[in-house]
């Protein structure tokens, strides 16, 4: 089978030397990256009504208590079509929330990760069981949304510092800015065809099926890690009729 295109065939020594040039290009992207960190950590914090109340597998949790006594925290604000089948909830949301898989190593530098959906508990953790993900989930009642997203949106990602009794939001992203925590996207990035969205500068003939509105994150309807789940059989019924239509919406 030949590829739809392919970049010009050259000796291997005249590869190793484009490499070498974008390499400088990439040492230095990476020293930037470094520096932008390194800015993060030194930004002011603002403070968080530590009893902020959460929706959790054993009923009201304030906000400290998600610490599970670490000092970090680390919030996915995942985004819930309330009503909505599993096939119409956020492919973004369900793209970013999915990949992030191992903990262990937060933990080891006093991180606690854990995701604060839309949605009612009930409804939204049978979502996380069909998908079967084994992160921290709490859902955020109404009366909590001033007090934690300050005007933001569900999509966004924030992180928090507990200091004794209280908490402060040390930063917050959203957009493009929740990349890190998808894996896939860097896989991708370093393949010869990218991540084959239209917005990318990538040679004329290069495969570029997916937009950005969504249909990145979705296949036959659905967001696309759904399809392993249905495949191996989870029941992806929400609301007591099963669907196998597509739905809506992604993360802003």
């Amino acid at each position: 089978m030949t590829a739809p295109n392919t970049p010009p065939v050259v000796s291997r020594r005249e590869w190793l030397a484009a490499i070498d040039t974008l390499r400088v290009r990439e040492k230095a992207h990476t020293r930037e990256g470094d520096a932008i960190a390194a800015a993060r950590r030194r930004l002011p914090m603002t403070e968080v009504d530590p009893s902020t109340p959460l929706a959790g597998g054993d009923g009201e949790v304030p906000l400290i208590d998600v610490f599970e006594g670490r000092i970090q925290l680390f919030v996915s604000y995942h985004m819930w079509h309330d009503g909505h089948s599993a096939a119409g909830q956020c492919e973004g949301c369900t793209f970013f929330t999915g990949q992030v898989r191992e903990l262990s190593y937060l933990h080891q530098r006093d991180v606690t990760f854990a995701v604060f959906c839309q949605g009612p508990f009930e409804e939204s953790d049978r979502y996380r069981r069909f998908m079967g993900w084994e992160m921290p989930w709490y859902s955020v009642p109404a009366e909590s949304h001033e007090r934690l997203l300050a005007g933001r949106h569900f999509g966004m990602k924030a992180a928090y510092l507990r200091d004794g009794d209280r908490v402060f939001e040390t930063y917050w992203t959203t957009g493009r800015g929740v990349e890190p925590m998808a894996p896939s996207y860097g896989i991708l990035d370093m393949t010869v065809h990218g991540r084959q969205e239209t917005w990318e500068d990538s040679p004329p003939g290069w495969p570029q099926p997916y937009e950005t509105l969504g249909q990145q994150f979705r296949k036959n309807g659905r967001p696309t890690a759904q399809w392993p789940r249905i495949t191996a059989g989870h029941d992806d019924d929400l609301h007591g009729t099963p669907s196998r239509t597509g739905g809506s919406g992604c993360c802003p």
